[in-house]
């Protein structure tokens, strides 16, 4: 027989999303420790659902276990930037060129980018930000594709969320966000992908200058400027 996965509770569920927003729009922080019995106290709930919620955040890669230090936000350096958006560098673009060249409805990133710019601080648009992303590469036709993207989407928000602790550049990006949606709905899947992987390969730069130049140009950028 097929195994059917067991459900969170309800009360578990509502930690986790907690911790997992509190963490992605930096009110918990890198290094943090993550004290069951404070979060209990917080939340009015036992220590059970925090510790489980715990559990399914280290499972994500958001906080690490440590049987000395206890559960801490995760931290974040060149080499996890460099690994996390590897692989959205190598997987990203393409589902969104697939998106486009399916003639997938876009409405969902519209609307992402409408409140993003509507947003009132900071949490809320980085959560736009996100569903943005999300709503570009979902579309592709493929759900493994789109579920591996899921898997470092979490992370990649950690990233971000500690990048525009240090350097907001919010403006840059809604503009790259925008071109790259207008180039979607044009129908130039090609460009839209090119536009984004320049996107994703900015940011982490500005945020990361040690990471090496890999993430200079998009490979059909390269092939157009006749390099291997």
């Amino acid at each position: 027989m097929t195994s059917v996965p067991t459900p969170i509770p309800s009360r578990t569920q509502y930690v986790l999303e907690e911790i997992k927003r509190r963490i992605l729009t930096g009110r918990f922080t890198p290094g943090q420790a993550l004290v069951e019995t404070d979060l209990a106290a917080q939340f009015g709930v036992s220590k059970t659902p925090v510790r489980e919620a715990l559990k399914t955040l280290a499972g994500t890669g958001l906080v690490v276990m440590s049987q000395y230090k206890g559960v801490t936000v995760r931290m974040v350096d060149a080499d996890m930037a460099r690994a996390v958006y590897d692989v959205r560098l190598l997987l990203e673009p393409e589902a969104l060129r697939r998106a486009v060249r399916r003639g997938a409805s876009l409405d969902a990133a519209r609307d992402a980018l409408t409140r993003a710019d509507q947003a009132d601080d900071t949490a809320e648009r980085s959560l736009a930000n996100r569903a943005f992303h999300r709503a570009l590469y979902v579309p592709c036709g493929n759900p493994l594709l789109g579920r591996m993207l899921d898997e470092v989407r979490d992370q990649a928000a950690l990233v971000s969320a500690v990048a525009w602790a240090a350097d907001p550049s919010w403006d840059r990006e809604a503009s790259e966000h925008r071109e790259i949606l207008r180039l979607a709905l044009d129908g130039d899947a090609d460009g839209a992908a090119r536009a984004l992987h320049s996107h994703i390969a900015s940011f982490v730069r500005r945020a990361f200058p040690e990471v090496e130049a890999d993430f200079e140009a998009a490979p059909e950028a390269q092939k157009e400027d006749g390099q291997a």
